[in-house]
């Protein structure tokens, strides 16, 4: 009997204590946790911190010191920055990455900046993601080391993770406070990892669509895929599958990948086949397309059969103005414009085949 109140009793006292941890008042900090996100391809970079404020201290040099330090807490006796405030900073790529050249796998990691001097910094990619700032830094556990240049900026009070260049394949991540910026370059083999998705997915529902592997096809071919793969892939949408049908869409994807690996005569026998799948609209601008590749009487050539095939309709009147236009006789493209002028199917329409009556009045070609 004793022996069970004596356990009772404690469990008590284990219930009551175990409570009383979780029944601390949830208090604003004073650096504040924020985080930044950005899309570059189909891939993230993110960053997880803290935001303090410069609160009128001396911060690089100073609040910041220059080089690795003893913090005087932790095991580390040759710290970096934590790159914010209180825990770790910490930053995640979703696909195998570069940071300033360097490969990072995908992945988090811990956040460190060693400011070496006002002018220069080095990024610091840690794989221990749970100690709290830099207090436990190992030079052993990095993942990651590269110099950076710094930026003076204007003022800027809170500390701030921005990015603020973005393009197809890299962005510039950057560290802004007081008055320095210490930027990165992050970057994804976007036309890789796109290609590398639609390969491992085409195998599930994604393949059971003619559109995808049309899709995939044209992506391979504008992003320097492997030419004879997107061949396979743009064939297998035109024919020999049960989803499969031929468009004048894929059969222009696919005489563009035989343009591209220097079949010109292939591919040109295949737009004339093409085209005659071809709406009005689509031949329109396939003779645009020719134009702006300087094939000017080839481009003539296809707008007249528009205009044959299609006659008193919008926009063949336009495309032949297009043609004459580019070929230097303005004054027969002039004609062509009015009488798309009178045909055109709407206000926006009209308000562009008029901007382009005035540039032919003052000589300048409507291309």
């Amino acid at each position: 009997m004793k022996t069970n109140y004596l356990i009772n009793s404690l469990l008590f006292l284990l219930l009551i204590f175990g409570n009383n941890l979780d029944a601390q008042i949830n208090l604003p900090r004073a650096s504040q946790q924020a985080s930044v996100s950005q899309r570059i391809g189909i891939s993230d970079v993110s960053i997880t911190y803290a935001r303090p404020s410069v609160n009128g201290r001396e911060i690089w040099g100073k609040l910041v010191p220059f080089g690795m330090n003893d913090l005087g807490f932790g095991t580390s006796k040759a710290a970096p920055w934590r790159a914010g405030a209180n825990e770790n900073t910490i930053i995640s790529f979703t696909h195998d990455a570069k940071l300033e050249g360097k490969e990072i796998k995908a992945g988090t990691y811990g956040l460190h900046i060693e400011v070496v001097d006002e002018n220069n910094a080095n990024i610091i990619l840690s794989y221990d993601t749970d100690s709290w700032g830099s207090y436990f830094y190992d030079e052993a556990k990095d993942a990651l080391k590269v110099g950076v240049k710094m930026n003076d900026v204007p003022h800027k009070e809170l500390l701030t993770y921005e990015v603020n260049t973005v393009d197809a394949n890299s962005a510039i991540v950057s560290l802004v406070w007081e008055k320095k910026e210490i930027p990165f370059k992050v970057a994804f083999d976007v036309s890789n990892l796109v290609l590398s998705d639609f390969r491992s997915k085409s195998k599930g529902n994604l393949g059971f669509m003619r559109q995808n592997w049309e899709q995939a096809a044209n992506y391979a071919l504008n992003n320097n895929g492997d030419l004879n793969e997107a061949l396979g892939w743009i064939d297998g949408a035109i024919a020999g599958n049960f989803y499969s049908q031929k468009t004048f869409n894929n059969l222009q994807i696919k005489a563009q990948i035989l343009e591209k690996l220097g079949k010109a005569d292939e591919a040109s026998n295949l737009m004339d086949e093409a085209l005659s799948l071809a709406t009005i609209f689509q031949v329109h601008q396939y003779g645009r397309t020719l134009i702006a590749k300087g094939e000017k009487d080839k481009a003539m050539e296809v707008f007249k059969m528009n205009a044959k095939n299609n006659k008193g309709q919008w926009p063949v009147h336009y495309g032949l103005a297009r043609a004459l236009s580019a070929k230097g006789d303005y004054k027969t493209a002039l004609k062509h414009l009015k009488i798309a002028l009178g045909n055109a199917p709407n206000d926006a329409s009209r308000g562009r085949v008029q901007a382009n009556i005035e540039k032919l009045e003052k000589g300048i070609d409507i291309n």
